[in-house]
């Protein structure tokens, strides 16, 4: 993963960084399982697997066992990433799988109907990425629990803490679900009768359309009924602790420009970058330092470098950046907190292919939809 400096902006490649949850959760894990399990709304006999890293999630994974057990669900065990089990007493799918190649593997995973993905879980690992596969089918749906994705005003990815693990838990047991739905639509629906625009201090100023495209909602509602009506890859992919939406625009609507903080491109720091689109790509950069390495990087990249991605808004009041001793929490899902990224946005239900992403945190923008502003530098207004 390569980090890049976040001042009131952040700007970096992400992958999940998971992190140890053992000695970081501050609640009981049967607390964090029994929450886990009401945002899946079992239906009884739904099958669920667990894929994750024994040495960073054994607690929370032998809670979620008992607790899909007693909520009628049927549990398929855990599967380790590692060569190291989650316990002797694994299930016989887990064993089955443990000696399976790839195509043994996804035949067995049709038969899961909710995986969750826990710490040490990431796509390189076979588990997850061939759940994936699974998903883009639309063949069942996971939950992602990576207790992770916390940032410095640096940039830097920093330990879930005890301070980081109480906010999260905060979030997870105590966020209004129903009323994070009630915003999220509101905001669909707003943006689908009149353009975005994204401004920020430092002299971004990005607007487009969404039209029809898919609006990824995460609500933390992981339920089958949910998953039926999924449009997308990341719609069957329900994050835990929830409150962001994701939309691609529609790619020739993105006009504009976004002006990036100091950051990292192809491994040196460039100042004063300013990237304008037409039509949803880059037409035109500018920098005061460090020009060069940016065209490298997006030349490396391909098509998709030089391409608009998507738009990510929080909306979770208990993942906030806190003003004391400020740091960002779970990805940019705080209210308030805006994502504009490049890349592709296939897994969105965009256009724009090619493999590349990059990730641009903003936390002082403003967003308006038509004459009404849902964001004012940095603070919802909903």
């Amino acid at each position: 993963m390569r980090l890049f400096q976040l001042r009131a902006t952040v700007s970096l490649l992400v992958l999940a960084c998971p992190l140890p949850l053992a000695s970081q959760t501050p609640a009981p894990p049967a607390a964090l399982a029994q929450a886990l399990v009401e945002r899946m709304a079992l239906l009884t006999g739904e099958r669920v697997l667990l894929v994750g890293d024994p040495t960073q999630s054994a607690e929370i994974a032998a809670a979620l066992r008992a607790a899909v057990a007693a909520a009628g669900g049927v549990d398929l065990g855990a599967l380790s990433v590692t060569s190291r089990p989650y316990a002797a007493d694994s299930s016989e799918w887990v064993r089955a799988a443990s000696g399976s190649d790839d195509a043994g593997m996804a035949q067995l995973l049709e038969q899961v109907d909710l995986a969750v993905m826990l710490p040490g879980a990431v796509v390189g690992h076979a588990p997850y990425r061939l759940m994936q596969d699974q998903l883009r089918r639309g063949m069942g749906r996971t939950i992602h629990f990576h207790w992770s994705g916390a940032y410095n005003t640096s940039g830097a990815p920093i330990p879930v803490d005890a301070r980081a693990a109480a906010l999260y838990t905060h979030a997870l047991l105590d966020t209004d679900y129903s009323a994070l739905a009630r915003v999220q639509r509101a905001f669909e629906a707003a943006a689908r009768a009149a353009p975005v625009r994204v401004t920020t201090p430092a002299g971004t100023d990005l607007s487009f359309r969404i039209g029809d495209r898919p609006v990824t909602r995460q609500d933390g509602d992981a339920s089958a009924a949910r998953a039926a009506q999924a449009r997308n890859l990341i719609d069957r992919e329900v994050e835990l602790p929830a409150g962001a939406i994701r939309v691609a625009p529609l790619e020739e609507s993105v006009q504009g420009t976004i002006v990036f903080p100091p950051s990292l491109w192809n491994g040196t720091q460039v100042e004063g970058l300013r990237m304008q689109f037409q039509g949803g790509r880059v037409v035109a950069i500018d920098a005061a330092r460090g020009r060069e390495a940016v065209e490298t990087e997006l030349a490396r990249a391909g098509s998709s470098g030089r391409a608009f991605r998507e738009l990510a808004l929080g909306f979770n009041p208990l993942l906030v950046i806190p003003q004391e001793d400020p740091w960002i929490p779970y990805y940019g899902y705080g209210a308030g907190v805006v994502r504009l990224s490049l890349g592709d946005n296939t897994e969105l239900g965009g256009a724009v292919s090619g493999g590349y992403v990059r990730w641009n945190f903003f936390t002082d923008a403003t967003v308006t939809i038509g004459d009404e502003t849902w964001v004012r530098a940095g603070r919802l207004l909903r």
